[in-house]
C-alpha cells in the first residue's frame, strides 16, 4: 500500500490549524466524548476511510469506548450496548453523511430525535463532528492514507 499523497490539509500551509480548531470547539459543545468518537467511526466505517477508522478506534478506546462497543458500533441498532443518546448521535451521523441515499437527507424525525437528547449547543457541536469527519473522511481515502500512518 501506498498513499498517493500526503493529506491536503498537510500539503496546504495553513490548512490543518483551522480544521484543529473545529476539533477543539466539537470538544468543547457539551457533548460526551465517547459520544463524540463513536460518531467519529461510525461516520469514518460508512465513507470506508481506513486511516480515520483506524485512528477513530483508538481515540475511541482512549476516551473509555470498550471493546464489546467498539466491535459492534457498525451494527449498533442490533445490540444493547448503545445508550437512547448515542444511538439518537449515530442516527443523525448516518443520515448526514449518506446525504444522496434518500430526498429528505436528514428527516424531521432524525433531527427531532437528536434534538430530545441533545440541546442546540450540543448539536451543533455533532453536526460539525459529522462534518470534518466527513471533510477528513475525503481527504484520506482519495489521496489513500495508509491506517497508522498518522
Amino acid at each position: 500500500m501506498q498513499s498517493r499523497m500526503q493529506n491536503p490539509a498537510v500539503v496546504l500551509s495553513g490548512a490543518m490549524q483551522p480544521i484543529q480548531e473545529i476539533f477543539k470547539a466539537v470538544h468543547s459543545g457539551g457533548v460526551d466524548g465517547q459520544t463524540l468518537e463513536l460518531v467519529h467511526l461510525r461516520v469514518s466505517q460508512i465513507n470506508g476511510c481506513s486511516s480515520c477508522v483506524d485512528s477513530g478506534a483508538k481515540a475511541a478506546r482512549k476516551a473509555g469506548v470498550s471493546e464489546e462497543r467498539l466491535a459492534t458500533v457498525s451494527v449498533w441498532r442490533e445490540t444493547p450496548y448503545f445508550t437512547e443518546e448515542e444511538r439518537a448521535a449515530l442516527l443523525l451521523a448516518e443520515a448526514a453523511t449518506r446525504l444522496a441515499d434518500r430526498p429528505d437527507a436528514v428527516s424531521d424525525e432524525v433531527w427531532d430525535t437528536a434534538a430530545t437528547y441533545f440541546d442546540e449547543k450540543q448539536l451543533a457541536a455533532l453536526v460539525l463532528m459529522i462534518g470534518v469527519t466527513n471533510l477528513f473522511n475525503r481527504l484520506n481515502a482519495t489521496t489513500r492514507q495508509i491506517a497508522g500512518s498518522w
